[in-house]
C-alpha cells in the first residue's frame, strides 16, 4: 500500500524553491568548470619555440643550504598560449644532464596560466649547495647550465649558468615549484 503524505501550498512552494536552487547551483558549478576547461582547450600549450626562458639571476634569494631564483617564461610567439604544471629542469655540463633531475615542491597548486604575447609566467628554481651532500654519494662539478623543459614539452631550452652541482644520480638538489602567473622578480 502506498501512502500520499500531503502538505501544504507553502511547503510545496518552498520544496519546489530548494530543488530549482539545487539545480541552478549545479548547472552554475558544471558551466564553470567546462568555462575553464574550454579557454585551456581552445589555447593552445606554449612551446618551447616560442617561449624566451630566462633565469632571474640578479634576484636570487637565499634559504638555509640553498638559493632559490626565478624561471621566467615569456612568450614570443605573437599569439596567447597557456601552460599548466611543472617545467622539467636539470643540470647540464657540456650539453650532457648531470645528476638527478629537478624534484618537485607541491606547495603551490598547479594551475592553467595564460600568456598573451610578451606576457611572462614563472616558477621558482631552488638550488642547493652541494657541499652539504656527502662527497662519495654527490661528487661536485660545476655545471654550465639548466636544461629546461616548459610543462607538456618534448624540447628544451638551454640557460648558460654556472654553478655546483651533483654528478651523481641520487641526490635532489634541484626544485621546482608549478609555474604561476607574472614574473617572478620583485618589483618587477
Amino acid at each position: 500500500m502506498i501512502e500520499l503524505v500531503t502538505t501544504s501550498k507553502p511547503a510545496r512552494w518552498a520544496l519546489s524553491g530548494l530543488v530549482l536552487a539545487g539545480i541552478a547551483c549545479a548547472v552554475l558549478a558544471a558551466s564553470a568548470t567546462a568555462g575553464a576547461q574550454t579557454a585551456a582547450s581552445t589555447t593552445p600549450r606554449c612551446k618551447t619555440s616560442g617561449l624566451s626562458i630566462w633565469l632571474g639571476v640578479g634576484s636570487g634569494g637565499g634559504q638555509a643550504g640553498s638559493i632559490v631564483y626565478p624561471l621566467e617564461f615569456t612568450n614570443v610567439s605573437g599569439h596567447t598560449c597557456h601552460l599548466y604544471g611543472f617545467p622539467g629542469v636539470s643540470a647540464e655540463r657540456a650539453g650532457i644532464q648531470v645528476g638527478s633531475a629537478a624534484g618537485r615542491d607541491h606547495s603551490l597548486p598547479a594551475r592553467t596560466v595564460t600568456l598573451r604575447n610578451r606576457a611572462t609566467a614563472h616558477t621558482r628554481l631552488q638550488i642547493t649547495d652541494v657541499s652539504a651532500f656527502p662527497p662519495a654519494s654527490c661528487n661536485a662539478v660545476t655545471a654550465d647550465g639548466l636544461t629546461v623543459y616548459p610543462p607538456g614539452a618534448r624540447t628544451a631550452a638551454e640557460i648558460p649558468f654556472r654553478f655546483r652541482a651533483c654528478s651523481t644520480k641520487g641526490p635532489v638538489f634541484l626544485s621546482v615549484k608549478t609555474v604561476q602567473p607574472r614574473v617572478g622578480i620583485p618589483g618587477r
